[in-house]
């Protein structure tokens, strides 16, 4: 049995985790963009070249560049069980090219898995990390709290701060660019029947069971 499968869900919504025990449990490939480009461009092949070309301007990689790797990567012999793609499509008319670039390999997507968290605890997720000033050692407002309120562990200091990147309303603006950019492509697949929804904000196993149970349903 063959398991084509895209992952989506916004930033914090636990994608990571759940991306590594379905490549452990299904044994598929995960094949995340990042990932791809980087290695297009160092085996040099045709399509990383040319990326390589608009990476270096500073440039974003054209949409038949970025479907030209992804179809390069998807037509490697480890695919031909199943796939995991991570981070592609993002936009329709990549979404579109999937389509057919799957269909051609005769490798088509049998699910789409969008694991579904409200913003408002994403936001709580994301921006609850904070860092002792003294010896860097990292906390979180949910998940690791100091011993002692307000004092570190490890060194006993009481000065905290935030990276810029952690603060509330800069993961705000970047939810709602991951919203903006998702919300088309979840429409999409809902359309073509491939969509299921797997409520993120449960426990890590809970999600991990429901995924389990869409992929052995297939």
């Amino acid at each position: 049995m063959t398991m084509n499968l895209i992952l989506m869900g916004l930033p914090g919504a636990g994608k990571g985790t759940q991306a590594e025990t379905i490549i452990k449990n299904y044994g598929i490939p995960h094949i995340s963009t990042g990932d791809i480009f980087r290695a297009a461009i160092k085996n040099q092949t045709e399509m990383g070249i040319k990326a390589k070309q608009y990476i270096d301007k500073g440039n974003l990689v054209p949409d038949d560049v970025t479907c030209g790797i992804v179809k390069d990567r998807l037509a490697q012999d480890d695919t031909k069980k199943g796939y995991m793609l991570d981070g592609f499509p993002r936009t329709l008319d990549q979404a579109n090219a999937l389509q057919k670039i799957s269909s051609d390999l005769d490798r088509p997507l049998d699910a789409v898995i969008n694991i579904d968290v409200d913003p408002k605890i994403l936001i709580d997720r994301l921006s609850g990390r904070f860092i002792c000033k003294n010896c860097g050692a990292t906390y979180h407002k949910l998940y690791k709290k100091p011993k002692v309120d307000n004092t570190c562990d490890i060194c006993g200091g009481h000065e905290f701060y935030q990276r810029s990147d952690d603060k509330p309303e800069t993961v705000k603006n970047r939810l709602d660019v991951n919203i903006k950019m998702n919300t088309p492509l979840i429409d999409f697949y809902k359309g073509l029947d491939l969509l299921y929804t797997v409520d993120g904000s449960q426990n890590i196993d809970n999600v991990t069971e429901d995924i389990d149970k869409i992929l052995k349903n297939l």
